[in-house]
This record gives structure tokens, C-alpha cells and sequence, in this order.
């Protein structure tokens, strides 16, 4: 890792404890905290709150849920600072849903295929 890049925290909202553990794994093996995950909606916000990510990985289908709705929930309520960056994650093709990021407040939309430190850092600009 590049001695200037500081390392990120992260927390990860997936209605699938496997993928939670995948990705987890994977991401700290390559640089990124994950300091925390939720499987609910109900428990993103205060997630976020509590952890204060600089990157908040959201599933665009929690269940029931929608990504979309956790997104504006958090970009709304959170408290100035409690998150820096929300992204939409999703097994879908970004083509699926690219409208629909594009009106969000989400900085962007990674496929879970393609999910790795290196692909976050360069959706928030970080190269």
C-alpha cells in the first residue's frame, strides 16, 4: 500500500452474512477497515452513526429493503461527518440501475463482482 494513502474504514450493509465475510476478508487483505456490517436497513443509520465511516458500502437489495432508501435515509439524517462516501453495491449489472444511482446521493455503483479496495479508492477519487 502506498505509504501516503491512509487507510480507510468502512462499513458494509448486505443482507447476506456470506458476502459480509467475503468481502470483508478481501477488502482487509487489501488496506480497507471494515469496522463494521449490519444485514438490516433498520440498523444502517445508527451503524454509520456509531462508526463513523469514511465509506459506507449499500447493498441495492436488502431483502425487503431497498439500497436506494438506506442511501437517502443515511444522507439525510446521519450527523455532519458520520459517513463520507455511500456506495451502492449490488450483484445486478450497473446497467440495471444506473438511473437510479445517478439520482441518489451515493458517490457511485461498484458490481460485487468487482469489488476491491482499488475499485473504491478510485469511485472516491483516490486513484
Amino acid at each position: 500500500m502506498n505509504p501516503r494513502m491512509r487507510p480507510l474504514r468502512c462499513v458494509i450493509v448486505d443482507d447476506n452474512p456470506h458476502f459480509i465475510v467475503t468481502a470483508t476478508n478481501l477488502l482487509e487483505r487489501e488496506g480497507i477497515f471494515v469496522v463494521g456490517s449490519t444485514t438490516t436497513s433498520a440498523e444502517a443509520l445508527d451503524c454509520v452513526e456509531r462508526l463513523r465511516p469514511d465509506v459506507t458500502l449499500i447493498d441495492v437489495d436488502l431483502g425487503g429493503d431497498s439500497g436506494f432508501d438506506v442511501v437517502d435515509q443515511i444522507h439525510q439524517c446521519a450527523s455532519p461527518g458520520a459517513t463520507r462516501a455511500l456506495i451502492l453495491i449490488s450483484a445486478h449489472a450497473e446497467a440495471d440501475t444506473a438511473e437510479m444511482v445517478a439520482a441518489s446521493p451515493a458517490v457511485g455503483f461498484l458490481p460485487k463482482l468487482v469489488l476491491s479496495a482499488a475499485a473504491i479508492r478510485e469511485l472516491l477519487g483516490g486513484g
